[in-house]
């Protein structure tokens, strides 16, 4: 997954740009809209990355006088190399993609399947030649830093959010309303909690506040005392983030190993779309350094968490088995889970490239595949030995797939329905970890 650009391509890239007729309706050679989330740091950090592969000098930033929109820009010999990044939020990035004004569709929230109907006659939006998990993101749940509240579940942050809790006292903490601060409507971050937060059960109070930036939300979240509000996790600043539980899920606030492995339960990925076969040859390049080991990189600094693997020793609370602390007491983990496409066995997007990262990262270490141990887990069966058969078959798909990879003889094993990161019936639930023997 690594990335280099040759002198030649380095050329052929820049006289195939330069040679683009810029006419009023294309005054950029790519343009990309969608997500605040991705829109305001991430993708100008990967386009200048990009750029500086592909061009000399310094890249350039100008407003376009539009908030939340950028100009990024490098200069070569056959004229000005640009791209617009416009961060007016996920919904509006699918309708500039369908028109053909944009070349890549910066989502935080997958395409809806309405989405990819429109335009299922140009590209399939679900292919793995067109959806990009560019990062992965925890929706940060965020407080006053002097809230002594530290966590609560899913079910609680819905009932406060529908106006059902409306005072701190209710949990545990000071006599004081709460105030409620959310994203608009336009903003995948949105659609995301309204999706895994709010469901179908609760609605939204009409007292909450609406923005479209996450930092200036979390900005104003820090200076209020009785509020609440959620933004992706590289714009916590400076208020308190709270620790998230699931059904009867321990509760985990995000961080490297939680969002990485997708186990924090408001985790979410960050995509970018293209047309698949009708992707434009820079908007390639770019989709291709974001996913490899250097844009990962700028991923991780940027303040999202990267899909590069690393080892971790994980925290085992008094929750966890002794049987699995066993299991796993010479391991360390890798930050990467394998999940699934609907159904039971079929590795999803994400997963078809993970298969890539795991074996580079054994590369880059000097390590085999005598050194890891794949563990399936399964969502809660009718039958404790129907779980145990899938999580197997689970872990067993995995290995199959790193064998056809190129990486044969990988030790497996199922541990069934136990260890649940999610309630019943979460499809996260059930997942292939990846462990690492410890040196």
């Amino acid at each position: 997954m690594s990335y280099s650009v040759s002198a030649a391509f380095k050329a052929g890239a820049l006289a195939l740009l330069t040679a683009l007729p810029l006419s009023s309706t294309l005054a950029h050679n790519l343009e990309i809209h969608g997500s605040n989330t991705v829109g305001a740091t991430l993708a100008p950090m990967l386009v200048t990355g990009h750029l500086e592969h592909i061009g000399s000098g310094a890249v350039k930033t100008d407003s376009t006088g539009v908030e939340n929109e950028k100009i990024l820009s490098i200069a070569s010999e056959g004229g000005t190399v640009s791209v617009l990044v416009a961060a007016h939020g996920s919904s509006t990035g699918f309708r500039t993609l369908a028109s053909g004004q944009a070349g890549i569709w910066a989502s935080s929230r997958p395409v809806k399947p309405g989405e990819a109907q429109q335009v299922s006659a140009q590209a399939d939006l679900t292919a793995l030649e067109s959806e990009h998990v560019i990062a992965i993101d925890g929706l940060a749940i965020l407080v006053h830093p002097s809230n002594p509240v530290s966590k609560m579940s899913i079910q609680t942050l819905g009932q406060i959010y529908a106006g059902e809790i409306r005072n701190w006292s209710q949990l545990g903490g000071p006599d004081r309303d709460i105030s409620l601060y959310a994203r608009d409507d336009r903003s995948g971050t949105w659609d995301t909690f309204k999706s895994l937060v709010l469901g179908k059960t609760y609605t939204l109070d009409s007292g909450a506040l609406r923005y479209e930036s996450n930092d200036q939300l979390s900005d104003d979240v820090s200076r209020d005392p009785g509020g609440i509000g959620f933004s992706g996790l590289a714009s916590v600043r400076n208020s308190k983030l709270l620790a998230i539980s699931d059904g009867n899920a321990p509760a985990l606030k995000p961080n490297q190993l939680t969002v990485a492995s997708e186990d924090y339960p408001l985790s979410r990925r960050l995509f970018m779309y293209t047309m698949g076969n009708q992707t434009p040859e820079f908007a390639r390049g770019l989709i291709e350094f974001a996913l490899g080991t250097e844009g990962q990189a700028l991923v991780a600094e940027s303040g999202f968490i990267s899909q590069n693997p690393i080892a971790v020793k994980p925290e085992l609370d008094s929750s966890v088995p002794e049987t699995f602390k066993r299991l796993t007491a010479e391991y360390q983990r890798l930050t990467v889970n394998f999940r699934f496409s609907e159904g039971r066995t079929k590795l999803d997007n994400k997963a078809q490239r993970d298969l890539l990262r795991v074996i580079d990262y054994l590369e880059q270490h000097g390590r085999s595949a005598d050194d890891l141990l794949l563990i399936g887990f399964a969502d809660a069966q009718s039958h404790e030995l129907r779980a145990q058969m899938i999580s197997e078959l689970r872990a067993l798909s995995v290995r199959k797939a790193l064998h056809q990879t190129g990486l044969p003889r990988v030790a497996y094993t199922g541990y069934g329905q136990y260890m649940p990161v999610g309630g019943s019936g979460n499809q996260r639930n059930g997942r292939v970890e990846v462990w690492i023997r410890a040196r």
